[in-house]
């Protein structure tokens, strides 16, 4: 009964990080909304993709490094936010040209699978969600370490789906139903481009993590007595 109240407890703490717009929401949309829902549910499936590879890690305990060395965080997180901006400013470009909707169609699905993948492996919410509260259901004295991680992983994948593909099916449909003229096209690929544009920002405001050493060094020496 206790291993599955963890579980639950689990749902609703993954439930809360996945329903919150980032990175891997804002590349599902981008994905519908120039792809159709075949472009949105393969973007899903590269993120489910990546959260296995991130559940892996997590359950060896090497993502657990990188809150000894901050400066190895504060890397990935650059690097997150250097994709994030140039997929963005790669949308706005796209919707100022004027074979936006025929350029984005011609993207393989193979391509939008693996864009998807990187997107959630330079995640720093996935980072920030596998240091803070990963490690404290990963050990379960009911369920041997493989298989409490593959319970939680499963848990993982799930919602993802449900979140990120309830996403993608409504940026299709409501594309279906506002019509597919040009115009509202370049409109929707610049609201998604420059959100994707501040999420970079705001990732690298609140996430960044002081340096250890750097603070020590700007105090100096101790005093003696």
């Amino acid at each position: 009964m206790q291993a599955s109240t963890d579980l639950w407890l689990f749902f609703a703490m993954v439930f809360g990080v996945i329903v919150l717009p980032g990175m891997d929401m804002a590349f599902v949309a981008s994905s519908a909304l120039t792809r159709g829902l075949r472009g949105g549910l393969t973007a899903v499936a590269g993120i489910v993709f990546a959260g296995m590879l991130h559940t892996a890690v997590g359950a060896t305990g090497a993502a657990a490094l990188l809150a000894l060395w901050p400066a190895a965080y504060n890397a990935l997180l650059l690097a997150g936010a250097v994709y994030m901006v140039w997929i963005g400013t790669s949308i706005l470009r796209s919707a100022s040209a004027a074979a936006s909707t025929s350029t984005a169609a011609s993207s393989p699905s193979g391509a939008i699978f693996r864009r998807a993948a990187l997107t959630c492996l330079l995640n720093p919410k996935a980072y920030a969600f596998m240091l803070a509260v990963f490690p404290a259901f990963i050990r379960s004295t009911t369920y041997a370490l493989p298989v409490q991680a593959l319970r939680l992983g499963a848990v993982i994948a799930i919602t993802q789906l449900l979140v990120y593909g309830a996403v993608a099916v409504f940026v299709a449909q409501a594309q279906r139903w506002t019509g597919t003229s040009e115009q509202g096209q370049r409109w929707a690929a610049r609201i998604v481009g420059l959100a994707l544009i501040a999420g970079a920002a705001l990732t690298l405001a609140f996430a960044w993590q002081p340096l250890a050493g750097a603070a020590q060094a700007s105090a100096g020496p101790p005093q003696a007595g």
